[in-house]
């Protein structure tokens, strides 16, 4: 469920909605259906991370993710001198080596483990274990490994791994969805991590070049980290990047996670439906039910009647979403110069 920082009257909510359901929308900052809110980004921020960014958007929400790369020893492959194996203390009669933990020779062996990659979210006002935190990591961690491509890069030998520590920390109070906000922050940060150059060689423990200038890219040349979009239907209307008083209006919310393909073309890496706060709101009344204004109150059967073929009075959003509507959604970003295409694009022009 998305926060609900909206308070809203029943006649306001009604306005909004009305507003956001014209041709083209009227949105309250003036924005296109497509447009993004103004931010302010940087990368490479915290001198003892091997990748960092910072994230500002015009009202006042601010994120900061750091990454850190730990060297770590591949469950399985550790072995003493009499044979045994220091995971499960096994050996053969003769003290041949074996081994453990399904990492062989073949080409299994060069994949990385979905294991290997850890986010961590800070969220003023929330606890690590609450729902908002945990289901925002979840979404980030999910589009990360949808592909091998991270995971891979994460691979030294058989029996030594880079393992990931993702920090997101939100800076200020979720206005609206922070999804954006946080996506856009971990792709830039992703983007901008370097790892030490590996000069050992296959099983040996890993050596690394100590000099900085010599580290190569987490992401290579052509790859590039997946990003988050939020996409909000209102009416026949599809809006980028709402904001809070849009969720408060909004009849679904969709998170789509797209990242370039071996094609030059975007890929879907997930797709999440999101509770909209409009769910929550409390339904306008018609006048002709209001005592206060000199209606008269009926039956319940009537009541209910009336709501409904009442126009221009607010009524929270029901039921789910058309395919139709998340097939619109998708294909507005990931065509040929869409939106998502745009996104990356502003976003390989950040300097550091």
């Amino acid at each position: 469920m998305a926060p609900t920082s909206a308070n809203l009257s029943p006649a306001e909510l009604s306005y909004l909605h009305n507003s956001l359901s014209q041709t083209p929308p009227i949105r309250p900052d003036g924005r296109s259906p497509t447009q993004f809110r103004p931010l302010v980004a940087e990368s490479e921020i915290l001198p003892s991370a091997n990748g960092s960014a910072r994230i500002c958007f015009a009202d006042g929400t601010e994120a900061v993710v750091g990454i850190k790369a730990e060297v770590e020893k591949s469950a399985g492959f550790g072995r003493d001198i009499a044979g045994e194996t220091e995971e499960a203390g096994l050996g053969t009669a003769g003290g041949n080596e074996i081994e453990m933990g399904g990492m062989g020779k073949g080409d299994e062996g060069k994949q990385g483990r979905d294991a290997w990659v850890e986010v961590q979210i800070e969220m003023p006002g929330y606890r690590d274990d609450d729902a908002l935190p945990v289901f925002l990591g979840a979404m980030l961690r999910e589009s990360l490994l949808a592909t091998e491509t991270l995971k891979n890069r994460l691979y030294i030998n058989r029996r030594f791994h880079w393992r990931l520590y993702i920090d997101i920390l939100l800076l200020s109070a979720p206005l609206s969805y922070p999804l954006p906000l946080l996506s856009l922050t971990t792709h830039l940060a992703l983007q901008h991590t370097n790892l030490p150059a590996l000069i050992s060689e296959q099983d040996e423990d890993p050596l690394f070049n100590d000099d900085w200038d010599a580290a190569v890219p987490l992401y290579l040349s052509g790859q590039k980290p997946p990003v988050t979009l939020l996409l909000a239907s209102v009416g026949p209307n599809i809006l980028f990047d709402p904001s809070g008083d849009e969720l408060a209006v909004a009849d679904a919310v969709v998170a789509v996670s797209v990242a370039p393909s071996a094609e030059k073309q975007l890929a879907v890496m997930a797709v999440r439906m999101v509770d909209p706060p409009s769910r929550l709101t409390g339904a306008g009344t018609p006048d002709v039910l209001n005592t206060a204004t000199g209606g008269a109150a009926p039956a319940k059967a009537e009541a209910l009647a009336v709501r409904e073929t009442e126009s221009g009075v607010w009524r929270p959003p029901r039921g789910g979403v058309s395919r139709s509507l998340v097939a619109r959604m998708i294909k507005m970003v990931v065509e040929k110069g869409g939106v998502g295409e745009e996104i990356l694009e502003a976003l390989d022009k950040v300097e550091t």
